[in-house]
Parts: structure tokens; C-alpha cells; sequence
């Protein structure tokens, strides 16, 4: 797997994993291009021969937020996630955040468990966060991470 450093040059790439990866609210190629230009703003495409993830993070005031990190279904459970995060944390502290912010839907097991085992922490709930049509809305969980804090997430580097 290949991690590259997000530019408008992977727009499209990024937007076909993220379509890949949440069909029914998938991000289209022109608002990764309009988010990438924004300050503070950066991301990482995970490919091998397909995009097989994307990772979009903002960092401003100490804090980086996960805008969106999707797997595409084949590449699940297979490190692609932990991979992005392990290239993204590195490049929030180089733009000085202290504190990682994400929401995860409160049903996505995998994820959490990825998350928690990366040492971030509940934070708080989200209520009717995430839009589910037909099925309705699903509460997310915000979870957190001190960036300063000795912990178990991913070194430098990241290919997994």
C-alpha cells in the first residue's frame, strides 16, 4: 500500500475511495479540491493499484480534526485505516495540535475499537449525528486524543 500526501491531484482518487466507502453521503472530487485549499487543511490517500482509503484532517487553535477517514470495503480490516492515522497524527503535531477530535458513528464497533486501541477516548455523544435514510439518524460518539500524552498510536512512518 501506498500513502500519499493529498494535493488536487488526488481529488478524483479520493473521491471514488470515499464513494466506495460511504455510498450514500460520499464527498464528490470538486469538495476535496475546495477543502484541500483551506487553512490548516491536509489529507492522505491510501492506495495499491485502487484507492483503498482516504484520510481529510483540519488543524487549527492546538486541535486536528478528522474531517472523513474511509476504508473501501475489500481493503477493511486490513490496516488501511490504522496506516492513514499513523501519517496524519506525525502531520498534526508538525502543525502544532495538542488534541485529535473524530466522531464515529456509535455502531461502527470496528472503528471504536480501532480508535480506543490507538488511545483515544470517549468524549461525548453527538445526538442524531449521522443521517441513515431510509432507516433514520444514529447518534455518534466523539472521541479523543492527547497528542502530548505517551500512548499507543501509530509511529512515524505508517505503511502497513
Amino acid at each position: 500500500m501506498k500513502l500519499i500526501r493529498a494535493t488536487a491531484a488526488e481529488c478524483a482518487a479520493m473521491a471514488e475511495a470515499h464513494a466506495e466507502a460511504f455510498a450514500d453521503k460520499s464527498w464528490r472530487e470538486d469538495e476535496f479540491e475546495d477543502l484541500l485549499e483551506g487553512e490548516g487543511i491536509y489529507g492522505y490517500l491510501a492506495q495499491a493499484g485502487a484507492p483503498q482509503g482516504v484520510i481529510l484532517c483540519r488543524v487549527a487553535a492546538g486541535e486536528m480534526e478528522v474531517l472523513t477517514l474511509g476504508v473501501t470495503p475489500p481493503a477493511r480490516r486490513r490496516g488501511v485505516a490504522r496506516a492513514l492515522l499513523a501519517v496524519a497524527l506525525p502531520a498534526a503535531r508538525d502543525l502544532g495540535a495538542e488534541t485529535v477530535f473524530l466522531e464515529v458513528a456509535v455502531d461502527n464497533d470496528a472503528a471504536i475499537a480501532l480508535y480506543e486501541r490507538l488511545g483515544f477516548r470517549r468524549a461525548g455523544l453527538r445526538k442524531s449525528y449521522y443521517d441513515r435514510r431510509p432507516e433514520g439518524f444514529i447518534d455518534a460518539l466523539v472521541m479523543r486524543l492527547d497528542l502530548a500524552a505517551p500512548g499507543p498510536y501509530p509511529p512515524v512512518g505508517g505503511g502497513e
